[in-house]
């Protein structure tokens, strides 16, 4: 019975986390892409955080009511892992079988998809808003039950246990709380929606995000020296200072182009209608953003304690296998769009990700 009620536990979050994005109030935020029928910017209903936080209320109380342990989540977390997989297959098929082809080959075309923005009754839902919104809750709600399985078994929260979850529900937060910004970001402008970003948010944004904390959740206090969690702290913020830095950067520039930010006047080459930015963080590399990104997965992955069990490092490398392709793939659509343009920009500014190394 525990086998099943597991496989399912998934599909009743989602649908509950469904239920809340449709029904709790939202903004309604114009965004950065168009309407390939229309040609108007599409608009989005944003709630994340209101939806983050009753998520993680119904989880508290289940749990202090005893209906459900706290760690329940950790407990099914095999069952759960095949349940949101077997969810996510199923979408993925759903939201790609039944659309025109993009004229590659089928396979290609089930994992990256063929709709860039799938359609939704009257936009109430954006699939890929919905998307990231289940994968970010669930992984929340994941965090908190291997915490509190911790806890449960040893009575205590070991400090890189806590850090870890703390830097992963920070993640989470940070993702939600800048919602709007991302919405001009290159999953929404350039992915289509597929196998690749319907399983992938369904299934492995959840439980593979998780896997530096899952890693070590199962082992005693590691005791590392409070001066080397504070380094990891450090390392943390600062992916953080860059990939949210340039992210806000690039969103300021494209709503408000002349408005510095946080004292940095745009400085921009034009030609004709397009322009691109390139000073600040977007004068340091092309893409600044994704080396913040990777340092954050890497700090996330030490802060547990047991750099010996390899499979924590899938997480960082993870981030390195999906930037470094994703990085290629933009600068060649960056070089399609805007020409000679773009050939100014990576002169001035000739590094891809890594300043001074590549």
């Amino acid at each position: 019975m525990t086998n099943l009620t597991g496989f399912f536990t998934p599909w009743i979050i989602y649908a509950g986390i469904t239920l809340l994005h449709l029904f709790l109030p939202g903004r309604r935020v114009t965004g950065y892409v168009r309407d390939s029928q229309t040609g108007e910017l599409l608009k989005y209903r944003l709630n994340g955080i209101p939806v983050l936080i009753i998520s993680i209320g119904l989880w508290f109380l289940l749990g202090f009511l005893g209906w459900v342990s706290y760690d329940w989540l950790y407990r099914i977390r095999w069952y759960s892992l095949a349940g949101a997989s077997t969810l996510g297959l199923i979408f993925s098929f759903a939201i790609v079988i039944p659309y025109p082809s993009t004229g590659k080959p089928w396979i290609a075309d089930l994992f990256f998809g063929r709709l860039e923005n799938p359609p939704s009754g009257k936009r109430q839902i954006d699939a890929k808003i919905w998307l990231y919104l289940i994968g970010a809750v669930m992984l929340q709600l994941n965090v908190l039950s291997f915490v509190a399985h911790y806890y449960l078994v040893y009575g205590e929260i070991a400090p890189g246990v806590l850090l870890c979850g703390s830097m992963l529900t920070f993640f989470i937060w940070d993702y939600l709380i800048f919602e709007k910004v991302h919405l001009y970001t290159y999953d929404f402008f350039a992915e289509r929606v597929g196998l690749k970003l319907g399983w992938g948010c369904l299934t492995f944004y959840p439980y593979f995000y998780l896997i530096a904390l899952w890693s070590g959740i199962d082992l005693q206090n590691s005791h590392v020296p409070t001066w080397l969690l504070f380094c990891f702290v450090l390392t943390f913020l600062l992916g953080w200072i860059l990939s949210r830095g340039a992210n806000m950067q690039k969103y300021f520039f494209k709503t408000q182009p002349a408005k510095p930010f946080f004292g940095i006047k745009p400085q921009i080459i034009s030609e004709g209608n397009m322009t691109l930015l390139v000073n600040g963080f977007w004068g340091f590399s092309r893409h600044l953003n994704y080396l913040g990104e990777i340092l954050m997965g890497l700090a996330i992955t030490l802060s547990i304690g047991y750099p010996g069990r390899l499979w924590g490092w899938l997480y960082p490398l993870y981030y390195v296998l999906l930037l470094v392709p994703r990085q290629m793939d933009d600068d060649k659509r960056c070089s399609t769009r805007y020409g000679n343009l773009w050939k100014i920009y990576t002169q001035k500014v000739k590094y891809r990700i890594i300043p001074y190394l590549y």
